[in-house]
């Protein structure tokens, strides 16, 4: 199993997501407790061709990505609250927290198809601006939260890896860097 450059092994849980209701103050509360830092916010994340549950949709989500070690932690902040999600969906249930683990994939479409297999539906699908398509397949009826799959490519790998690199003997300073989204 290939190590990726960020230091996680291809395959294996190279992220833990959770959403928020105020991503500014997340972050605040997340960096001194959890060592993780500095944070990476994209706001109006662009997903392509979004899918939820199998229909359309106009999700509108801030990012926000650090790394402590090699894990990297995303804050997950909904912006059009009325737009039915998967997001929503584990607030409605479970209110604000936990919401997946990320699998790194060198085979997108055959991860899709054996957690297909496995019984688990896809609750989301996009596109992310970079090109690298990402699944939320709903293994909530077994672990406690979704599974997301991202597709690695060279592209995807090197945007983790220069937030890995920036947390790497980070002094605190700049804690809070804004990305622009890549251009559609």
């Amino acid at each position: 199993m290939r190590t990726l450059d960020f230091g996680q092994p291809m395959g294996g849980i190279m992220q833990i997501a959770y959403i928020v209701p105020d991503i500014t103050a997340a972050m605040k509360h997340y960096m001194p407790r959890l060592n993780c830092g500095p944070w990476f916010v994209i706001e109006h994340f662009p997903l392509l061709d979004a899918q939820y549950r199998g229909a359309p949709t106009e999700l509108d989500i801030t990012l926000a990505i650090g790394f402590s070690g090699s894990m990297s932690f995303e804050l997950i902040q909904q912006n059009n609250w009325e737009t039915p999600s998967v997001y929503t969906e584990v607030q409605q249930k479970r209110g604000w927290g936990f919401h997946h683990f990320a699998v790194s994939c060198a085979d997108f479409d055959a991860d899709v198809a054996k957690y297909k297999a496995l019984g688990h539906e896809m609750a989301l699908y996009g596109v992310a601006g970079v090109g690298a398509r990402a699944a939320y397949m709903d293994t909530s009826d077994v672990l406690p939260g979704m599974i997301e799959l991202i597709e690695m490519t060279d592209q995807t790998e090197a945007f983790f890896t220069m937030m890995k690199t920036a947390s790497e003997n980070w002094d605190g300073s700049d804690p809070i860097r804004v990305l622009q989204p890549p251009a559609e």
